[in-house]
């Protein structure tokens, strides 16, 4: 079973590399935006729980993003594995995901891949991304600069702890499309090979 965690500031190519990856592994991306996304839309008691912390301006807690994760898991079993966007984003959301597949699996995170992209690129990608994304948060350029600016904040602690389990590895997220997908079969390769 392959469980990659997928790394990245916003416009690395993080959902563009999913999808390669989705491919060749036969292993299905998990991006907790689209949870978000379903359990608001349709009600869930979740996402009614979500949304009424975001209605008073509050962060979701970890739990009630994890819990949307581990009940997606058992509704969505893979015996092939799975590709992690967007989670974990803090610590207690690493652990808590260790936790989850050893008790759903008895397996573990294998490989945690980041997209690594010099701001000004991806603030030029994301400028760009803009023009015909429709998302408002892609067009205003001090959004765009906070946006990475938090991922590097959450980010950098998340980083050590699968760094400290040596499942940590940085992609250079410059190139062709095709030149960064080698290099991710390759990191992943590497780490099914151990």
């Amino acid at each position: 079973m392959l469980n990659i965690v997928l790394f990245g500031p916003p416009g690395c190519g993080k959902g563009t590399q999913a999808k390669f990856l989705e491919e060749k592994y036969s292993t299905p991306q998990i991006s907790t935006g689209d949870l978000f996304r379903f359990n608001l839309k349709n009600e869930t008691e979740l996402g009614k729980l979500a949304q009424s912390y975001m209605d008073k301006g509050q962060l979701v807690p970890d739990e009630v993003t994890t819990n949307m994760l581990s009940d997606h898991l058992d509704k969505h079993p893979n015996d092939y594995g799975y590709i992690f966007d967007g989670y974990p984003r803090t610590t207690a959301q690493a652990q808590k995901l260790d936790e989850i597949l050893a008790e759903k699996y008895n397996k573990e995170v294998t490989i945690t891949v980041a997209l690594v992209v010099e701001d000004e690129v991806l603030v030029k990608r994301l400028l760009e991304r803009g023009k015909t994304s429709g998302r408002a948060d892609d067009v205003d350029e001090n959004i765009i600069r906070s946006r990475i600016t938090e991922y590097y904040e959450k980010t950098a602690v998340v980083a050590e702890h699968f760094k400290a389990q040596g499942k940590w590895v940085e992609i250079d997220g410059i190139g062709t499309i095709e030149e960064i997908t080698q290099k991710l079969f390759a990191a992943i390769d590497h780490a099914q090979a151990k």
